[in-house]
């Protein structure tokens, strides 16, 4: 083993730890998968900032260990299943007639927050975001927020997640100027716009930017609500190959560089991934200041 252990999900898993949970497993052997997450993230103190704990990513984690080979789990309990990769197909989600309204026409939109409770507008919106982005569906893991955007017809227009951010990367991290010790302590306070999805049949100019400019007045709040803390910086990735980026340049956020194009779980050192613009839109005056430590 590594000296000084193994790093997931943007935490250092030290050899003691990786021992402890392998004893914990053997001395429980019938244990859910489930507990076992909960009980270790209990005992390492790995917490959200709302003191809630990190159980489903650490079950993440705990799998990604067992295929690295650091550790066997328990067999999965009969009757539990992984999070889909593909979603249940909605109908009703097939290519609707063509809207090339001007935004005044379409005004107000109607804003929605996708809970999780409502479980048909949960599985259309992952519907939606698996025919149209093209990133496809991921299962949700760690503290995210999802809406839904209708024009004033009642007519679906675009859906977007805000997640957590991303561990690391360089040109936002300079530009930030924090340490690694800091970038720990309050990588909470930034989101990503993890997806953004204007349907392919929405043609309105100025709806991405209309868009971007309303939820940096109203996913802070939201997010608070559910979470406990208000965010003070969005970033988003956008591939350069493929989008100009211009609806966040519209909406004045800022572009920083391009990242690495290493995902989030490869170890490797070279790139497997397209790389993409990096954005980012400070959600209060003082960001930089908050996020160093700087002000209270």
């Amino acid at each position: 083993m590594p000296e000084d252990g193994f790093k997931y999900s943007g935490r250092i898993f030290s050899n003691s730890e990786l021992e402890y949970i392998q004893r914990l497993i053997e001395k429980q052997p019938d244990i859910s998968r489930a507990a076992l997450s909960r009980q270790v993230c209990q005992d390492i103190k790995w917490f959200r900032p709302d003191g809630r704990l990190k159980d489903m990513r650490c079950r993440v984690v705990l799998l990604k260990m067992q295929e690295d080979g650091l550790l066997t789990l328990p067999p999965a309990k009969q009757g539990w299943t992984p999070p889909r990769k593909t979603p249940v197909i909605m109908p009703g989600t097939d290519p609707a007639p063509p809207v090339k309204d001007d935004l005044a026409e379409l005004l107000p939109l109607k804003v929605e927050v996708i809970s999780r409770k409502n479980l048909e507008a949960s599985q259309r919106y992952n519907t939606f975001i698996h025919r149209y982005h093209y990133l496809g569906y991921q299962p949700a893991v760690g503290a995210n927020i999802r809406y839904a955007f209708k024009d004033r017809h009642d007519r679906e227009l675009a859906f977007m997640t805000w997640s957590s951010a991303a561990w690391q990367t360089a040109p936002r991290d300079e530009w930030i100027g924090w340490n690694q010790t800091v970038r720990e302590e309050r990588l909470h306070l930034i989101v990503n716009n993890s997806r953004f999805l204007i349907l392919p049949w929405v043609s309105c100019k100025n709806l991405a930017s209309h868009i971007l400019g309303k939820m940096a007045r109203l996913m802070p709040s939201d997010w608070e609500g559910l979470y406990g803390y208000r965010p003070v910086l969005a970033e988003s990735f956008v591939d350069a190959t493929l989008y100009t980026g211009h609806c966040y340049l519209a909406a004045n956020w800022k572009k920083l560089g391009k990242t690495t194009g290493r995902t989030k779980w490869n170890k490797k050192v070279q790139a497997v991934a397209n790389k993409k613009d990096i954005w980012v839109y400070p959600l209060a005056k003082n960001a930089k200041e908050l996020l160093v430590g700087e002000s209270p």
